[in-house]
């Protein structure tokens, strides 16, 4: 289906921009692996956002989605793995599917910008961000799953399934690097290579500039103007991609001001 937009990340920005968008009559979809891969999840309470006083975090989102979800706004379960620019929209991969928007907003959260080394240049070559794309083509090999999201075990047993020895790590914070010149050839953590094959990486969100070509980055954060464009036209981000500080009412107003900007595009007459 193709939406006016794709929104990538599932935290207040995200839903700000739908709840946005949908009052401006535009279809909008909002990609997410859910609210549990969200780190504002994990704050017990928050006191200062107006209207929802010592809320924790987990309630906050989950009332936000439902309130999304009551707009019109479909919600699409899945990591984002890529975005396509195809002149007069983008095609977003979510796992193994596929949906298409006129716009994309990247609402990505800050945490998702910590690439590892190696792993952009060998994207691809036995780096991925789908077990269900990818798994099937290292049967039978040595594979690493780095994963920080709540379906890590099940994602491992699903490439265990598929036949694949899987060293499975989860522990956030540590070093890690692939290694590789032309194809990967093993995962460092700290001071240990892993030889394998491939090295699957599963994030609450990919890292912004691996997502998409072209995407200009200012060290962790998207480069944005007051707009919220990015510099890949009809493109868009806000939240704590964009930068600090990382507050739930900067990215509320984010969340609107990038869903403007792109009901504007949308509306403007395209050469």
């Amino acid at each position: 289906m193709l939406y006016d937009t794709v929104i990538i990340g599932g935290g207040p920005a995200a839903v700000s921009a739908a709840l946005t968008l949908r009052a401006r009559n535009k279809t909008a979809a909002v990609v997410s692996g859910g609210v549990d891969d969200i780190p504002l999840s994990r704050s017990h309470k928050i006191s200062n956002y107006p209207g929802m006083p010592d809320v924790s975090g987990r309630e906050m989102l989950l009332a936000m989605e439902d309130q999304a979800r009551a707009a019109g706004a479909e919600i699409i379960r899945g990591r984002a793995t890529s975005v396509l620019n195809m002149g007069d929209s983008f095609g977003v991969a979510v796992g193994a599917d596929f949906c298409q928007g006129r716009t994309v907003i990247l609402c990505t959260g800050v945490k998702a910008g910590n690439v590892f080394p190696g792993e952009k240049e060998l994207l691809g070559r036995g780096v991925s961000y789908c077990v269900t794309c990818d798994g099937m083509l290292y049967r039978g090999k040595d594979v690493c799953l780095a994963g920080f999201t709540s379906d890590a075990e099940a994602e491992a047993e699903l490439l265990r399934d598929m036949g694949c020895r899987v060293r499975l790590f989860t522990k956030k914070g540590a070093a890690y690097a692939v290694e590789g010149t032309d194809r990967v050839t093993g995962l460092r953590v700290g001071e240990t290579v892993y030889p394998c094959d491939a090295v699957f990486i599963l994030r609450s969100g990919t890292a912004p500039d691996t997502l998409l070509e072209g995407l200009e980055m200012d060290g962790a954060h998207i480069r944005t103007d007051g707009s919220l464009r990015t510099s890949v036209p009809g493109v868009f981000a806000a939240g704590d991609c964009t930068g600090a500080p990382y507050q739930v009412a900067k990215a509320v107003g984010e969340g609107n001001i990038a869903a403007l900007s792109a009901a504007k595009y949308m509306e403007e007459p395209k050469e």
